[in-house]
Parts: C-alpha cells; structure tokens; sequence
C-alpha cells in the first residue's frame, strides 16, 4: 500500500502546484508582450528544483515513487523539460529574436503534460482511499487480487512458496456484546496494528470483513508457515491487553493456513484456508490449522 498520507495537504499542494505552473504562462505574456525580464528564478538553469512545487517534489519524493514510481519519473521529465522549455522562450524574447515554433510547441506540450500528470496523481490518492478500509488503515479485499497475481509470479519466479492466512478474531461477538462496537472497534485496530507490525515488509494484510483480516505472504518453504508466520502472529495477539471501560481483554485469534499450488487461484486459496480456520475453531480457538494441500480433501466446517 502507499505510504500513509494527508490526503487534503497532498491535494491542495497539487492544486498550488497547477496554479504556480499556470501563471508562468503569464509571466511568459509579459515578457513576449512588454520584453520584460520574466524573473530570476524563470530564468535559473535549476528553476524545476526552485519553483514552489519543485522544491515540494524534492522533499517528498518518495510519496509519489509510493503511489507510482513509473508516473514519478514522467512527471519529473515534464517538469524539467517545460521549465528549459520557457527559459528558451524568454531567452528568445529578450534577446530581440522572434520565439521558434518548435520551441513554443516544447513549452506547450510540457505544459499539458505536466497538468496531465499532476491530475493523475491528485486522483490517486482519493482512489487509494476508498480501498483502505477506514477503521483499520488496512488495504480492503478487493485490493487482494493484484497482489495475489504478482506474488504468484514472484513465487515462480524464485521457487518459494506462498501462503495465505485467513486470521479470525475468537468471540468477537461476545465483545461486541459486552463492550459494545465501539469496544469492538477498538480491538480490530488494536489486532490490526499487531499483523502490520509482526509482519515483514514484504508481507501483504488486508481487512477482510468483520473480524476477519487476510494475510498474504511469501516464504522459503513450507515449515516456516507454521513454525514461523503462524506462531508469531498468534504469541503477539496473545500479548495484547486491551482495556474497554475498566475491563481489559485479552482477545485472541484463530488461524488457518492454505499454502498455493500452481492451480490455486486467490478464490480456491482463501477458500482452502477459510476451512482450516474453522477446524481450529472446532479445535477450541486461539491456534491454527494447515489445509490439505490441493486436491486433497478439505477438512469441513464444524
């Protein structure tokens, strides 16, 4: 996921940035109309790196690598290329010359390039949001498939092997119904906050739905499954002490782990996993559970 971002200041320096960019345009009319000089910073060789947005982009270069880093590049293209593009122009024009075409038609397609770009990354970060589930901060499920799809290729690629870990809150009604949702709000986020910080970067976790979060992971083989990712998720949720309202809860998950085969698609996979969930809960909770592998038979909801 993209790193976490104030959405209104990113937008509204966007915003800024296009209105910056557009009234070079009109300092553009005043030297060509009055020849007089546009301004020092129009003028330095480095002005992408000191107009306003320039020096933004600089600083927060890694927020838009994050949210595309092949768009990033193009737009510092097209950044640099339409401020060479009105030094050239301006230059032209106070040296008494008549501006060439192609020069203007440089400064023109950068322009409009530029704003192109400038728009796609001010949708992006509302597109972004509306896949973020807004309770947990975590990536929802419809944003599973993409990432399944690349881990696949990923896990062919090096020959490991990829896991999907369907992680189920036990009693999750039972604290609803004692603290009310707002008390079980607060868990989900606590037991959200748990998978983001075990996990290693590279790990994907997504709110599923209710009490259900999803893990995508990428591992050596297929020990470490159990003995790795599994253990280490259940001993850090084990941990938490959560208090609601002079009460402290001790919540605990239940796990079942599907490890892909190369006819697995994301749907059979979770599915696999979904069943071994619900034999641990059979099992009495708070542990895990490994599916059969494909093509073997899957153990049954309880």
């Amino acid at each position: 996921m993209p790193t976490e971002i104030d959405l209104d200041s990113f937008v509204g320096a966007l915003d800024a940035a296009m209105q910056a960019h557009l009234e070079w345009s009109r300092r553009i009319l005043r030297c060509a109309v009055l020849h007089v000089p546009p301004g020092v910073d129009v003028m330095n060789a480095e002005a992408h790196r000191l107009c306003q947005f320039g020096r933004w982009f600089i600083a927060d270069r890694q927020i838009f690598s994050t949210l595309h880093a092949e768009r990033s590049d193009r737009l510092e293209l097209e950044h640099r290329q339409m401020h060479n593009a009105v030094r050239t122009l301006c230059e032209r024009l106070l040296a008494g010359q008549p501006a060439a075409v192609e020069d203007f038609q440089l400064f023109e397609n950068s322009q409009r390039n530029l704003i192109d770009q400038l728009a796609f990354f001010k949708s992006l970060p509302v597109s972004t949001k509306s896949q973020v589930d807004a309770l947990t901060g975590l990536p929802l499920r419809h944003c599973m498939e993409k990432d399944f799809d690349l881990l696949s290729q990923n896990v062919r690629r090096r020959g490991s092997v990829e896991i999907a870990m369907l992680v189920d809150v036990d009693n999750f009604k039972l604290i609803n119904d004692s603290h009310g949702h707002a008390g079980g709000d607060v868990v989900l986020q606590r037991i959200a906050c748990t998978l983001k910080r075990v996990l290693r970067d590279n790990d994907q976790v997504y709110r599923y739905g209710g009490e259900e979060f999803v893990l995508l992971m990428e591992l050596p083989c297929h020990s470490q499954a159990e003995n790795g990712a599994a253990e280490r998720v259940l001993r850090a949720v084990r941990k938490l002490s959560i208090e609601l309202h002079g009460s402290i809860v001790h919540p605990t998950v239940t796990i079942g782990i599907a490890i892909a085969s190369p006819d697995d698609t994301l749907g059979s996979l979770i599915a696999r996993a979904d069943g071994a969930m619900y034999v641990g809960k059979a099992s009495g909770r708070n542990c895990y559970k490994v599916a059969p592998a494909q093509g073997g038979r899957s153990p049954a909801p309880s």
